[in-house]
């Protein structure tokens, strides 16, 4: 096994990546998401964004790995930041380089690796977007260009890192990062001409409930509903409170029948939930459906305001 050799800016790099202070926080929407799109694009089991420490390989996103981190010393993402383009590893059981590493001969079994470098503002290359499979392949250019385009968007995510994202409430995406995920999503949409819809939501009689009954229980009909949204809808749909009693989703490469089987199973959970809860008032809303064609290019916020309009269509027993 080589392990790979330290970046002639290390000390730099080292110093670039700590002042992000990203090393260590949770897990956050907007980077899973990345390596949920990159594992279901490329087919493969194991997506990661990786940073690479002075001693360690940390994830900020493990998608099909049981683990936070690795040792540098074996890891494949070493190698991969010392050069500008992906590095790519077709058959790693045919590459002297990693051939007898454990991460091949032993759990997790790796054959196939493609890792794009990660940069920072001042050119430090601080980790990867990877993508690793269990089986050999091959990778054409057009999935570099591609694993190219996620790599920037984690860069850029990684750039923003003080910016906040998520709803401290629901922990579903706030209304920046319900943007910033939806624009993601709708371009790798056009690109593979997938069509997609946004779902706008608004909680009926929220006022009444957070007046009448006080501020925690209106905090507790926004959690239940942002629960609600995470059971019905995929793991590749973008959820988002924008604001108030304010939800939206967006769901990409999702047919009509697809949609409205979604919005079933949500009336009936909502239904189930009211029976069951008993806490003195039911959680009801409205909603507007857009459907968004895979050539178009309209603004996140304007198909927003215009699901918003829609909404009113399903009003009085249709969305409730």
């Amino acid at each position: 096994m080589q392990a790979a050799a330290r970046p002639a800016d290390e000390d730099t790099r080292i110093d670039t990546l700590q002042s992000l202070k990203i090393l260590d926080t949770p897990a956050e929407e907007r980077f899973d998401r990345l390596t949920r799109i990159a594992a279901k694009l490329f087919d493969v089991p194991i997506a990661l964004v990786s940073l690479v420490d002075e001693n360690r390989l940390w994830f900020k996103s493990s998608h099909g790995l049981e683990m936070s981190e690795m040792s540098r010393d074996t890891s494949f993402c070493a190698h991969a930041i010392l050069g500008e383009d992906v590095l790519l590893v077709p058959d790693a059981a045919r590459d002297e380089r990693f051939s007898d590493n454990p991460l091949v001969t032993a759990g997790p079994k790796i054959r196939f690796y493609a890792g794009c470098p990660l940069k920072a503002a001042d050119g430090s290359v601080l980790g990867t977007l990877c993508l690793m499979d269990h089986r050999p392949r091959e990778f054409a250019a057009q999935d570099m260009a591609l694993q190219h385009d996620l790599a920037h968007m984690a860069e850029r995510e990684l750039a923003a890192g003080e910016m906040a994202t998520m709803d401290e409430l629901t922990m579903l995406s706030n209304r920046r990062g319900f943007e910033a995920l939806s624009s993601q999503a709708l371009e790798l949409s056009r690109r593979f001409e997938k069509p997609a819809a946004l779902l706008y939501f608004k909680l009926d009689q929220f006022a009444q409930i957070s007046d009448g009954l006080g501020q925690p229980e209106g905090d507790r009909a926004l959690k239940a509903f942002a629960q609600l949204l995470k059971l019905n809808f995929r793991e590749s749909d973008v959820l988002g409170r924008l604001g108030g009693d304010e939800f939206a989703v967006l769901m990409t490469n999702v047919s009509n029948t697809e949609l409205e089987h979604a919005l079933e199973r949500l009336h009936g959970t909502v239904d189930k939930y009211n029976k069951e809860a008993k806490r003195g008032y039911d959680i009801d809303f409205t909603f507007g459906k857009l459907g968004i064609d895979a050539s178009g290019h309209a603004d996140v916020g304007d198909l927003m305001a215009q699901a918003d309009a829609l909404r009113f269509e399903h009003m009085s027993g249709q969305g409730a």
